[in-house]
């Protein structure tokens, strides 16, 4: 007997060139219930993603953790399994092995593009209902970077870019602190790339920048103090109390940084990439503010997941 909608399980893994995540969620009619959840991280760029190679060692790291994965998913009578892999393993000459690694201990991946990695980004972030404006929404991930430009109404534009935290870190970065050399090389670098974006902003004028999960909860916490934000789906940053943190993170040590409270130690030298590319994005495009969402890819496709099943059920 097949179950209903309001039993049935599914279970996302996010394969991220910094962390995998897994999160399992019962489908409930009028909810989503959140039964378990947890983040690794697998360093799947680590040492060669500029060369598009996956090493030895993230190799190994990353089939070991969907082992595991696959036994937790086992534990919670989970009913769909969606495996989502983006730019590590998409970009990877490598990529189709790996795969094939993961199919031999029972997890199928879906490799996606860019533009369905976006589409998915902004899927969980408007179940937040937080779009309420001509919003751009910033998902800062290791190996890529997307940008989703919508409005209440729905996705107005998007576009993902080779300009993830690891990939930017492992070019740059090699100070410490990070050299002024080092910013302007990476500023002319997004001067570059992003001009498309530039225009799409300019077209539609968004007045409001979401942080997709990710660096932006890095901020959030140490905006706080350094204190857990608890369960909160979504918050508003102050931009001036933000510039004042980016300064901050961008003349400090390595060792300054580790023993910022709050900071996790994945996100130690990341983070200062990370606010390279924020400011970037307040500086050449007029945004009135700012605001975290918890919500980013993993639950765009466990609520893509749900709507597909609702639409079956009706």
């Amino acid at each position: 007997m097949q179950k209903s909608i309001d039993i049935m399980r599914a279970a996302v893994i996010d394969l991220g060139t910094n962390t995998f995540h897994l999160i399992i969620g019962d489908l409930a009619d009028k909810d989503l219930q959140i039964v378990y959840k947890t983040t690794i991280p697998v360093l799947l760029g680590q040492g060669r993603i500029n060369e598009n190679i996956i090493i030895p060692e993230a190799f190994e790291r990353g089939i070991s953790m969907l082992k595991e994965f696959r036994s937790i998913i086992d534990a919670h009578d989970v009913d769909i399994v969606r495996a989502i892999a983006t730019s590590a393993v998409r970009n990877a000459v490598n990529g189709p092995e790996f795969v094939a690694a993961a199919h031999a201990v029972g997890i199928d991946i879906q490799v996606i593009t860019g533009d369905e990695e976006a589409a998915f980004i902004f899927n969980g972030v408007r179940a937040l209902g937080i779009i309420q404006q001509t919003s751009l929404i910033m998902d800062i991930g290791g190996g890529s970077t997307e940008f989703i430009i919508c409005n209440e109404d729905g996705l107005i534009w998007k576009k993902s870019y080779d300009i993830g935290a690891a990939r930017l870190m492992q070019a740059y970065f090699h100070s410490d602190p990070i050299s002024d050399a080092a910013r302007n090389t990476i500023t002319d670098l997004l001067d570059k790339t992003l001009g498309d974006l530039k225009a799409a902003c300019a077209r539609y004028k968004p007045e409001m920048l979401i942080g997709s999960a990710g660096a932006f909860e890095s901020f959030a916490v140490l905006l706080n103090n350094g204190d857990d934000i608890g369960d909160v789906a979504s918050m508003t940053l102050d931009i001036k109390s933000y510039e004042k943190l980016a300064e901050r993170l961008l003349a400090s040590t390595h060792e300054e940084r580790t023993k910022m409270k709050g900071l996790i130690s994945l996100r130690v030298d990341m983070i200062v990439i990370a606010v390279i590319l924020t400011s970037y994005i307040l500086d050449n495009i007029g945004l009135s503010a700012l605001s975290l969402s918890m919500y980013d890819l993993k639950m765009g496709v466990l609520h893509s997941i749900k709507d597909q099943i609702t639409s079956k059920a009706g």
